[in-house]
């Protein structure tokens, strides 16, 4: 015996929404594709220089302890 599926019926119609609850697919171009790798490369790019940044302000700070330690 198999349970039957209850049906639960899609109250909200967003644009560019199916009445299965997904988003339709939308053909890219190669251009786009490319263009999208691009974007998300950069925004990869600008994480790590922020994160490089701290790690060398921490570096500057353990430093300096060094040098005070270092000349008692």
């Amino acid at each position: 015996m198999v349970a039957a599926k209850k049906q639960t019926p899609v109250t909200q119609t967003l644009p560019g929404v199916t009445r299965t609850g997904r988003k339709a697919w939308v053909r890219r171009t190669p251009v786009d594709v490319v263009l999208a790798q691009i974007t998300k490369q950069q925004e990869r790019v600008a994480t790590l220089q922020e994160e490089l940044a701290k790690e060398k302000r921490g570096l500057e700070k353990l430093e300096a302890a060094r040098k005070v330690l270092e000349s008692t």
